[in-house]
């Protein structure tokens, strides 16, 4: 009986061993199955960057050739103004990049108040709060007499980390995030789900407002239509101005934007002004020929010049929508 026990004894420890082991090699197995795929996604990431990265250059590249160059159908080889988008396909991938003039946003340094106000509840604040906030830009860009506080001074002053308020025009459009009454939501935009139950995009405050902005007439055919309803569209002229740029690779023409905005046509335009932000979200080419899910967005702000160009501002993550 003694040796028996001894034998099972040891048969048990055998049998815990093995499982101890196998569960140890499947743990194993697993991680180094999952930092496989992480490092792959990782590599995709970046090869989609520098995709992104090639495909604004070669935006900014179709544009100063401009409309030129025509294909024997008469369309514009390159770019023709108003387009407000390049597909443009590589041997690894392809890339959208969305040609924004800064003309499309309200200069937030010289914007009306009455605008502003109706910018803000168009992106999805009540009255009340729109009032406060539009306030609270105008008192942050507002010179004060030294030694006179603002009326919003303390609300900042009180908060951990504290800070105070410019008193001076705004050099980045980010710094309205620091606004008394300022939300993500409000200046990033959020999904908001439609009559059908899908899920929409609805642009915030820093894709109406710019450093660089317009201070009256905004380019039409890529303005966010927040910033259609603050100039005095209605919901059906916004709805049905933005199926007409949609349907044409051209977007709006003159004639069309006056048939459709009506009033507000005085305030709209097509194209215009020397700085423009080109958006590039890239998606790579899998080897059987179909698109990867890995994305990657970059976003670049520039002026162009006699001679070239100056990049104003570069994102290495630009968010996509």
């Amino acid at each position: 009986m003694r040796i028996s026990e001894r034998r099972g004894g040891a048969l048990l420890a055998v049998l815990w061993l093995s499982a101890a082991l196998s569960a140890i090699a499947f743990t194993v197995a697993n991680t180094v199955r999952g930092e496989t795929e992480r490092s792959a996604t990782s590599a995709d990431s970046v090869r989609a960057y520098y995709l992104a990265v090639g495909a604004v250059d070669r935006a900014i590249l179709y544009m100063t050739w401009g409309p030129g160059h025509r294909n024997p159908d008469g369309s514009p080889r390159y770019y023709a103004q108003g387009m407000p988008a390049l597909r443009l396909l590589f041997p690894t991938g392809e890339a959208v990049v969305e040609i924004i003039p800064e003309t499309s946003r309200m200069n937030v340094n010289f914007v009306r108040i009455e605008d502003l106000e109706r910018l803000i509840m168009a992106v999805g604040a009540d009255p009340e709060r729109a009032r406060m906030i539009a306030l609270a830009i105008v008192d942050w860009k507002s010179p004060m007499p030294p030694g006179q506080p603002g009326p919003f001074d303390g609300f900042y002053e009180s908060r951990i980390p504290s800070f105070r308020a410019r008193h001076a025009s705004i050099e980045e459009i980010e710094e309205i995030l620091l606004i008394h009454g300022m939300t993500p939501e409000l200046f990033h935009g959020t999904y908001v789900r439609a009559a059908d139950g899908r899920l929409v995009f609805h642009g915030g405050l820093k894709h109406c407002l710019s450093v660089w902005g317009a201070t009256d007439r905004f380019d039409a055919n890529t303005a966010e239509p927040a910033l259609l309803a603050a100039v005095g569209m209605s919901p059906e002229a916004i709805a049905a101005l933005l199926m007409a740029r949609n349907s044409s690779p051209l977007g709006l023409s003159p004639q069309l934007l006056s048939q459709i905005a009506g009033p507000s046509a005085g305030r709209l335009g097509i194209g215009g002004g020397r700085t423009w932000t080109f958006r590039s979200t890239a998606t790579l080419r899998l080897p059987d020929g179909r698109l990867s899910d890995v994305r990657r967005s970059v976003s670049s702000t520039i002026r162009f010049e006699e001679n070239g160009y100056e990049t104003l501002r570069w994102y290495d993550n630009a968010g996509t929508r």
